[in-house]
């Protein structure tokens, strides 16, 4: 997609990433404290949280386009992140980390193995009590997102998604308004490994 459009035309892209911003704040984790975001490509979330003062940061995105967006966006800044270019489902973390950031990647995993592959690279890269941050179509979301099928969830099915050793912190709904004035609907959750 970042291939064929502008970073600030891709339909998710939000130019103050709000919620994501509310709910890290909220797991009340110091600024030294490491954290991952999961498809954060060419995201400005990046750009926050360095500006906020938290670091070490990583960037995890399957697309080498998206990533040197981002980096090129940063100039000097890029630096003080840890850029990885790989397909979150075959992620071997080189370290662990005290919070796990998705914003629309989850949802594009349709099958039952890819989530599993997903979930069991999410728990090889979470500290013990470590917090997720997860944000999904919705079930009144879109059908489809970038010509691909999409899974849709409330705040109980994607808890369910985690288990029983997530505890959930916070939910929220939130509608996006894309580039292009399209709505799409998004379930937040803020989670606990317990």
């Amino acid at each position: 997609v970042y291939t064929s459009k502008a970073a600030d035309a891709v339909s998710w892209y939000q130019a103050q990433p709000r919620i994501s911003l509310d709910l890290i704040a909220a797991t009340k984790l110091p600024l030294d404290a490491p954290l991952i975001d999961v498809g954060g490509g060419a995201s400005l979330l990046v750009d926050r949280l360095l500006t906020q003062g938290r670091n070490p940061l990583s960037v995890l995105d399957i697309s080498a386009t998206a990533l040197a967006s981002a980096r090129a966006r940063l100039g000097a800044d890029a630096a003080k992140v840890r850029w990885i270019e790989a397909d979150v489902r075959e992620f071997a973390p080189a370290q662990r980390y005290d919070l796990w950031h998705d914003r629309a990647v989850f949802h594009f995993l349709t099958d039952p193995a890819d989530r599993a592959a997903y979930m069991a690279a999410l728990r090889r890269s979470l500290n013990p009590r470590g917090h997720v941050v997860m944000a999904t179509f919705a079930l009144d979301g879109p059908a489809r997102c970038s010509g691909l099928d999409v899974a849709h969830y409330d705040a109980a099915s994607l808890h369910a998604e985690f288990g029983a050793d997530f505890e959930m912190r916070e939910s929220r709904r939130e509608i996006h308004l894309t580039p292009t004035g399209a709505e799409q609907r998004f379930t937040w959750v803020h989670l606990r490994l317990r």
